[in-house]
């Protein structure tokens, strides 16, 4: 089969056609148009056979971006009709096919400039369209990483175009007999992580082979299959126990196409935001809950955070971190302390350093205090920021989507103590924690912090996935025209009180 008929048999498959479980949360409208799309206006081009060429195989190629070809060209259109197919995928590539600010009620982060309708006409009178539309997506390795991924995976759902799900039932554990082993193995085979289809490639290997499917349909689960389910739980960031249940069985059960649209969201977050962003900066992935932190434009540290439950959901912000803050106090937001702090005793308040200035409940600094005894400040009309937290265990558990929508930073104080050391405060900071006094030390210049949610992303070699707790994937794949997700297991809450 050529690359194109693949392309175009998967992308149906695996964009349009594929039945995955509903999520709760509703999205907007499948045929939403790009709402930022630019108009054709008093752009003219001179079209000929070469030109036209050049735009129809650009938009066929719009599976490379994770874009349905359909959303541009629906077939036979000429002179302006061709004109505004070529500035909406221009628009969808460089700024976006979807506007977030209108899918999402809190969405920040600063997005791409610039008019694509010069450049494309530019392009045209220069004969080479297709080097022009290249140019327009990011073109950083996470962006071609899940790409690549999402082409691998739209073959993998061609080959597999009636793909089976794995009934629910109880845990199947590794050595165990069950029934539903033989359709555990298809699925695996179909996704790449078993049999004959070849898993994810890494960047610069080939794939690597699969254990054999056995030619019967097995109903003992294997090592060579649990070894298969670990590897895909690898991948989800799931506890890699071989035991298929849960957000496991959830995984599985997507699917190649599932996969597939994983990426094609993933890449259109990426598209929604600036090709420069700033060299110094702290980027969150509240989905993954891991935070990267960038100097100068490389990549100094990343650890693990904790951020909102699914129903206490950490905004998609970008915000200046302006202060430290050495043991902060915590004045309680009203929503906390009517549903949280009303039913404690006195008894329990005064322990846990709680008292009632003007109203509100405040709790004093201290190793007890719910943000610990750092605190990164943003200037930022959400009164969002990042924490240090008491509760160190979170830190360890799979799923770290735990708080009340601030995001709690692991080894808070030595991440602290490293942008104290870099920003030329350092003798400052460690005076301020010497006070064991709520001080702010002010950062010499701020530094950027956007909290982004990436369900699927590049961790330097490979794809990895996450579960989309929130369900905002559907909102995306909405607009794509996508079809909608399957629903998580739900996150434990954590039971503290903190932010």
């Amino acid at each position: 089969m050529t690359q194109r008929n693949w392309i175009g048999t998967a992308i149906g498959l695996a964009l349009c056609i594929a039945i995955l479980p509903s999520c709760s949360n509703g999205g907007s409208s499948s045929n939403q148009q790009a709402s930022n799309a630019t108009a054709p206006g008093d752009v003219q081009v001179q079209w000929n056979k070469k030109l036209e060429k050049q735009l129809r195989d650009a938009i066929a190629n719009a599976p490379a971006n994770g874009l349905k070809p359909d959303l541009f060209l629906k077939g036979g259109e000429e002179g302006s009709a061709l004109t505004q197919a070529g500035l909406r995928y221009a628009e969808a590539l460089a700024h976006g096919y979807a506007d977030p600010t209108k899918i999402f009620p809190v969405y920040t982060i600063p997005r791409p400039s610039g008019d694509v309708r010069q450049a494309f006409v530019q392009a045209a009178q220069k004969g080479d369209l297709t080097s022009w539309f290249a140019s327009l997506p990011p073109q950083t390795d996470e962006y071609k990483g899940l790409s690549q991924a999402h082409l691998h995976y739209l073959q993998l759902a061609s080959k597999t175009p009636n793909f089976q799900q794995v009934p629910d039932g109880d845990p199947i554990k590794p050595g165990s007999h069950d029934k539903r082993v033989g359709a555990l193995a298809a699925a695996l085979t179909a996704m790449g992580y078993f049999g004959a289809q070849p898993q994810q490639p890494q960047k610069g290997k080939k794939a690597p082979a699969s254990a054999p499917p056995p030619s019967a349909a097995p109903t003992t689960y294997s090592a060579q299959l649990v070894a298969a389910v670990k590897r895909l739980q690898g991948d989800f960031d799931l506890k890699t126990d071989g035991v298929v249940g849960g957000n496991t069985l959830d995984a599985i059960n997507l699917g190649p196409a599932g996969l597939a649209r994983e990426a094609a969201i993933a890449m259109e977050r990426l598209r929604w935001m600036e090709r420069n962003p700033p060299q110094t900066r702290i980027d969150v992935n509240t989905a993954a809950t891991f935070l990267d932190y960038w100097r100068d434009g490389q990549h100094m540290d990343r650890r693990e955070v904790v951020a909102g439950e699914p129903d206490k959901q950490t905004p998609q912000i970008q915000a200046p971190m302006v202060n430290l803050v050495a043991y902060p106090t915590w004045t309680v937001p009203k929503s906390i302390a009517e549903k949280e702090l009303a039913s404690k005793g006195q008894s329990w308040l005064s322990a846990n350093n709680f008292t009632m200035k003007d109203g509100m409940y405040v709790q004093a600094s201290g190793p007890k205090n719910s943000l610990g005894i750092v605190k990164f400040d943003l200037d930022d009309k959400y009164a969002i920021y990042l924490h240090d937290t008491p509760a160190k265990a979170l830190f360890g558990m799979t799923d770290r989507h735990r708080s009340h929508g601030c995001v709690r930073v692991q080894n808070a104080v030595a991440f602290a103590n490293a942008i104290a050391s870099e920003e030329g405060v350092q003798d400052k900071f460690e005076k301020a924690m010497a006070s064991q006094q709520e001080t702010f030390v002010k950062l010499p210049k701020p530094i950027i912090v956007r909290l982004l949610y990436q369900t699927a992303f590049w961790d330097g070699s490979r794809v990895q996935f996450r579960p989309d707790v929130y369900g905002w994937d559907d909102n995306v794949a909405a607009a794509l025209g996508l079809v909608r997700g399957i629903k998580w297991q739900p996150v434990q809450q954590s039971g503290d009180i903190g932010p």
